[in-house]
């Protein structure tokens, strides 16, 4: 006798198959192992391995059993075909919640509706020294800009102190900008013209403002220190440009270039998150009074190489805001003028904090949190080149190798005390001096990094500038209206200054002097030396040599 159990799964099973004739004629081709395929694809658990043991059904009747539910297979297969005909005349509507759906379970979506990726692969990048010769390297599409300044510094054995930068470089424009270290090379480049390149060079004043912001945000251009009437600490001045909350802004008269004009317009502009603007009724802030001038989010600023005479600038401080889909259109840029350096330098440090914030922070901290973890090495991190280099003994028969620090250091100090001897008695013995200028091409002063030979007045001003405006920027080079005396170029509080090296003779000896003999130097290396560790009669110390670097 069948239980009653059995039979009522019968007549339910019955009863199913009775419904669902209609749909089963649509796919009497599929098969079993189809169909338990579908049904995987459409998000059912697989079913465990002891169910495929069982005997294979031999009839209609017992193909269809209730762990195969046909019915609801086939009224979706007959929902996705009725929909992908309603679709099929029509252009694909974006999901608006691509994450809660597969591509292969919705329809709707088409490929180019879904966001698109990051760059993969490998891309060739062709970078510039300060030298004019170019180097072509093969990197990844997630490179950032830091990455690949690291990667020349070792590549070419330079000095790793966290200066070097990537520039950005439009020759037919007249614009550079120093590329942030968070950005992708890649899509840098995907943004220039061909005749545009990179430079590899050195930026001290890229984090500057960090250090000493009061030098770079005056208290008449902050419109947050005017409420509080100046009295903001330096790092409250800084957390509050950082803070996406809080509103600073910076405000001031700037020059401005009217569009497809040559003529410059003087505006009381303002600096916000949401875009530069200019007041049409004097200095009011009145929202009905104040025009946008440029964005921030889709631009970036730039500093204009090419000199006041190719756009009539009224100033030497010209800067340009210049949206990221323009190549090489000038009509396109929004030319602007400042009164004086560091009023430029407020504005276009002030573009930056507004448009990236605190990844301007990360950066900067990122150098330092290395510091920390390299600060058990007692000497610090140097070229690959000098840490080559050892003390050596060559007062026996056999040369050796000096250990202990404090026995090298000796050494080196007596070395050069003997150096300074020899040099001294081959003054009095009648020998031509290492300082006369008969000479001068061969003294040792001219391999320094610091010294540039027959540099220009103008030419000083552009390599500091193009290396950063900040306190104890330095070269020395040879005057140009005494052929017997050199120049020391000094950067103090953003202004290039200029000090004449003479020479000085003192009991048939010549010896150098920066402050008309009260301090006498046998050589330009022991003048920087000094200079270095004290002020003297500079504004400041000596701290960062102004250098080139070829690739």
């Amino acid at each position: 006798k069948i239980p009653s159990k059995v039979m009522d799964d019968v007549d339910l099973e019955a009863l199913v198959n009775d419904m669902n004739s209609s749909f089963e004629s649509l796919y009497t081709s599929c098969s079993v192992q189809t169909e338990s395929t579908s049904l995987l694809h459409n998000g059912q658990p697989p079913r465990p391995a002891a169910y495929h043991t069982h005997a294979q059904p031999t009839s209609q009747h017992q193909r269809l059993c209730r762990s195969q539910p046909m019915h609801i297979l086939a009224v979706r297969r007959l929902q996705e075909e009725d929909q992908q005909y309603r679709t099929s005349s029509l252009p694909a509507i974006p999901n608006p919640f691509p994450e809660l759906c597969s591509p292969a379970s919705s329809p709707t979506l088409s490929s180019g509706s879904f966001p698109q990726c990051q760059p993969s692969g490998k891309y060739i990048i062709k970078i510039f020294s300060e030298d004019g010769m170019g180097k072509v390297v093969e990197i990844p599409a997630d490179m950032t800009a830091r990455d690949l300044c690291q990667f020349l510094v070792y590549k070419n054995h330079c000095v790793d102190n966290n200066s070097w930068a990537l520039v950005e470089h439009h020759p037919a424009l007249g614009l550079e900008r120093c590329l942030e270290d968070h950005e992708l090379v890649v899509q840098v480049q995907a943004s220039m013209t061909s005749e545009s390149k990179f430079l590899f060079r050195k930026n001290y004043a890229k984090y500057e403002f960090f250090k000493n912001p009061l030098n770079f945000f005056p208290e008449q251009m902050v419109a947050l220190c005017q409420e509080t009437s100046g009295t903001i600490p330096p790092s409250q001045l800084l957390q509050n440009f950082l803070n996406s909350s809080s509103c600073p802004e910076i405000q001031g008269y700037l020059y401005v270039k009217e569009m497809g004009r040559k003529s410059w317009k003087k505006l009381y502009v303002f600096l916000r998150r949401s875009g530069l603007y200019f007041s049409t009724k004097g200095t009011s802030k009145e929202p009905r009074h104040l025009q946008l001038l440029a964005d921030l989010e889709d631009s970036n600023v730039f500093t204009v190489i090419t000199g006041r005479k190719l756009h009539n600038a009224p100033t030497d401080f010209e800067f340009c805001i210049k949206p990221n889909k323009v190549r090489n259109e000038v009509k396109e840029l929004r030319m602007l003028c400042a009164e004086d350096e560091q009023s430029r330098t407020c504005w276009m440090t002030a573009f930056r904090l507004f448009k990236y914030g605190i990844l301007l922070y990360q950066n900067y901290k990122i150098p330092q949190q290395r510091k920390t973890l390299l600060s058990h090495f007692s000497a610090p991190v140097r070229s690959v080149s000098e840490n080559s280099l050892v003390a050596m003994d060559f007062s026996g028969r056999i040369g050796r190798v000096i250990d202990n620090p404090v026995e090298a250091q000796s050494a080196a100090m007596e070395e050069g005390h003997a150096w300074r001897k020899r040099s001294q008695r081959m003054n009095i013995l009648g020998s031509p001096s290492p300082l006369h200028a008969s000479s001068l091409s061969g003294v040792i002063h001219r391999t320094q990094l610091w010294f540039h030979g027959r540099l220009s007045r103008e030419e000083s001003h552009k390599m500091i500038n193009q290396q950063g405006r900040v306190d104890g920027m330095f070269l020395l080079r040879d005057s140009q209206s005494n052929p017997k005396a050199f120049v020391l170029t000094l950067c103090h509080h953003q202004k290039i200054k200029h000090f004449q090296i003479l020479l000085c003779e003192e009991d048939g000896q010549m010896f150098l002097s920066l402050d008309d003999g009260a301090t006498k130097f046998t050589d330009l290396i022991q003048l920087v030396e000094f200079y270095v560790l004290n002020r003297g009669v500079l504004p400041c110390k000596l701290k960062h040599p102004c250098t080139t670097v070829a690739l």
